[in-house]
């Protein structure tokens, strides 16, 4: 998916889907972003399955991607993890909002993930990612997983932040260790990028739990780490901080 600037919107410059992941809805106002939710038809993702979604904002162009619902990682075959990529590109004067709902992880489920963000110096990008480690109100919890997380973020060719997160194993355990979860099932993690983004730094530590924390990697990139028990916890916490930083409310999905 493409999106490019025409006179003050935001509009399609180039589209295409294909098997189970389909995008709903890419429009906006007249002067403002473009908006696309993406669903997948298939219901979850398990062992085998390869998704890849590509999207870029061209030249001066907003995009804002959203899903339908929470996406659902469920039981797959040992060493054959579900497999998603996700690549954006952020031209000059341009911005891209990554704002999916949250990936709820099975019992016995594997991922492998990633999501690569290339920007250039001017551009800006607000992004995040939710996982829940099995659903707190419906007794469930997670004791074999196979999940691997990668987020890279690259301004003007140089890598500016790379998260990596593994988990194998009893993730419930692992999660209960203080220096880990600290007893959490469910974890966002947000990236402000744009010049001059530390600025919100202050703003955002006094808006976050005790269980969250806020960072400057450098003057033009904020990463905020969010634990919380349960996913309904967790969206207490995270809404306002995206409202905040997205100036603007969440798009609809995330009201329902």
């Amino acid at each position: 998916m493409r999106a490019k600037r025409r006179d003050k919107a935001t509009v399609i410059g180039g589209f295409s889907v294909s098997g189970s992941s389909k995008m709903l809805f890419p429009h906006g106002p007249a002067n403002g972003p473009m908006t696309g939710v993406w669903l997948n038809t298939a219901g979850g993702i398990t062992g085998g399955d390869q998704f890849t979604l590509e999207a870029a904002a061209d030249d001066g162009a907003h995009l804002v991607l959203t899903s339908q619902a929470a996406e659902r990682i469920y039981r797959a075959m040992p060493g054959k993890p579900g497999q998603v990529v996700n690549r954006l590109e952020i031209a000059p004067g341009a911005r891209a909002d990554w704002l999916p709902q949250e990936t709820i992880l099975f019992d016995h489920a594997a991922l492998d993930r990633r999501l690569d963000v290339t920007m250039a110096a001017d551009a800006r990008f607000l992004g995040v990612e939710s996982l829940i480690f099995g659903r707190a109100l419906m007794g469930e919890t997670v004791t074999q997983l196979d999940l691997m997380d990668r987020i890279s973020v690259r301004r003007e060719g140089r890598l500016v932040f790379a998260d990596r997160l593994r988990l194998s194993g009893d993730a419930q355990a692992a999660l209960n260790r203080a220096h880990l979860g600290g007893g959490a099932v469910a974890m966002a993690t947000v990236i402000a990028a744009w010049p001059g983004a530390s600025a919100q730094l202050e703003t955002l530590r006094a808006m976050l739990p005790e269980t969250a924390g806020a960072s400057a990697l450098d003057d033009d990139l904020i990463v905020l780490r969010i634990l919380a028990p349960d996913g309904f916890d967790l969206r207490q916490s995270l809404i306002p901080v995206l409202r905040h930083l997205n100036g603007a409310d969440l798009p609809r999905p995330w009201m329902i």
